[in-house]
């Protein structure tokens, strides 16, 4: 671990330090400018460093991987990759090649690339990189050799390591002389795994995912929805099918929800929850009225779903509970097996309580949720808010025991 006062004295260098809000300039020499400005647009996970091994260029995907996806880490641009700046700098950084024997294994991978820069030999390296990686300068061998090496490392934090695949380039001009290195990596697994995984899914919804990777208070629109019926069906159909009709149902009601610009919250059963938070959103207004469109989207795909199934379609019936979360925690949780987006609060017990009271394929909608649409949005909707009915929760002859015990007096409506 570097030192406080290395870190300090860094955040004082203007011209060095890269801060968590930034992009890295592109490097002023134009053909690592060229390669920069390709790894950036391609969204790789890359660095560059010039001929003498300063650094001039990490790209933002990488910086944010390194610090979970909350912000872009710090860097230090114009640096020694090996030296002690660098590794105070990396101190800072969440995850990534946090831990000491990442960067041992990447000096023993381009070490004797970066000896064959080094003019003073291996007594300058030695005074140029980190004191810890000072003793691996004795093992290597300077090369020139315009050679791809490829290397598996070590990379995450104290408590999870996960491993990662670097391909480590020189970078030439059009006379053949070293202009720099670059590196590139990925997760150490298959590409088709990758492929397989970012083509199944919506980019916007990523994209979305991200934006709430830092679980805080996020005012928003609240959906439950879930199969009436279930457990009949289940008895029904073989277990084959009926996993089936599950699957099925699940892909229908996710779809409704990105293609309405929500996010996708855990799956219970045949249940679905979705959020769609005001900072995804132009309003709160645009909030809600996506949390209708879902809704009756959703609504609308169950006689497809029931059709592919070879049911009739008030076998596939979903009731709905809409609600409004103010106050509510919406965060994403991720985890060596999964990543999820989740929500806490009062809110959210209410919404599925407001659910659980709408048998009979209903819809109902609380007072806050509808009373946040616009006169445009509700007018869009078919809704006229002011000819609408409201009950009391507990009031409705279809209030559950949990209802009237934990929202009985939650306004909803029918949609």
């Amino acid at each position: 671990m570097a030192s406080s006062a290395v870190w300090l004295a860094l955040r004082y260098r203007a011209s060095v330090l890269i801060g968590t809000d930034e992009s890295c300039p592109l490097p002023e020499d134009p053909v690592l400018a060229e390669w920069a400005a390709a790894m950036r647009k391609s969204g790789d996970w890359g660095w560059i460093v010039d001929s003498s091994w300063q650094l001039r260029f990490i790209t933002d995907e990488a910086r944010l991987s390194f610090a979970a996806d909350v912000e872009m880490v710090p860097v230090v641009i114009g640096e020694h990759m090996f030296g002690r700046e660098m590794e105070a700098v990396r101190a800072q950084w969440r995850t990534g090649p946090t831990m000491n024997a990442s960067w041992r294994d990447q000096l023993t991978q381009v070490g004797g690339w970066v000896l064959a820069d080094t003019a003073g030999g291996k007594d300058e390296l030695r005074s140029l990189v980190e004191p810890s990686l000072a003793e691996l300068v004795d093992d290597l061998a300077a090369t020139a050799e315009h050679v791809v090496t490829s290397l598996t490392a070590a990379q995450g934090t104290a408590d999870r390591e996960g491993r990662v695949t670097q391909h480590s380039f020189r970078l030439r001009d059009a006379d053949g002389q070293i202009r720099g290195t670059a590196a590139l990596f990925k997760p150490a697994v298959g590409m088709n795994v990758l492929g397989t995984m970012a083509m199944e899914r919506d980019l916007g919804h990523l994209d979305r995912q991200r934006l709430v990777a830092s679980a805080q208070r996020r005012p928003a629109a609240i959906l439950f929805a879930d199969l009436e019926g279930s457990s009949a069906l289940s008895r029904t159909l073989s277990t084959s099918n009926y996993f089936a009709a599950g699957r099925r149902i699940v892909r229908a009601t996710d779809r409704c929800v990105v293609d309405a610009g929500g996010l996708v919250g855990r799956h219970a059963g045949d249940g679905a929850v979705a959020f769609f938070p005001v900072e995804t959103f132009d309003s709160e207004s645009a909030a809600a009225a996506a949390c209708v469109r879902a809704a009756r989207d959703i609504e609308a795909s169950m006689p497809g779903v029931a059709s592919r199934c070879g049911l009739p379609s008030e076998q596939l019936v979903m009731r709905f509970g809409l609600h409004w979360g103010a106050t509510i925690y919406i965060g994403n949780i991720g985890t060596l097996a999964r990543s999820e987006v989740t929500a806490l609060g009062d809110d959210v017990n209410e919404a599925a309580r407001i659910e659980a009271c709408a048998t009979g394929g209903r819809m109902l909608a609380s007072k806050p949720l509808v009373e946040r649409l616009t006169d445009h949005d509700a007018t869009t909707l078919g809704i006229d808010p002011d000819q609408l009915v409201y009950a009391q929760l507990a009031d409705l002859a279809t209030a559950t025991d949990k209802a009237r015990r934990d929202a009985p007096s939650i306004a909803v409506c029918e949609l």
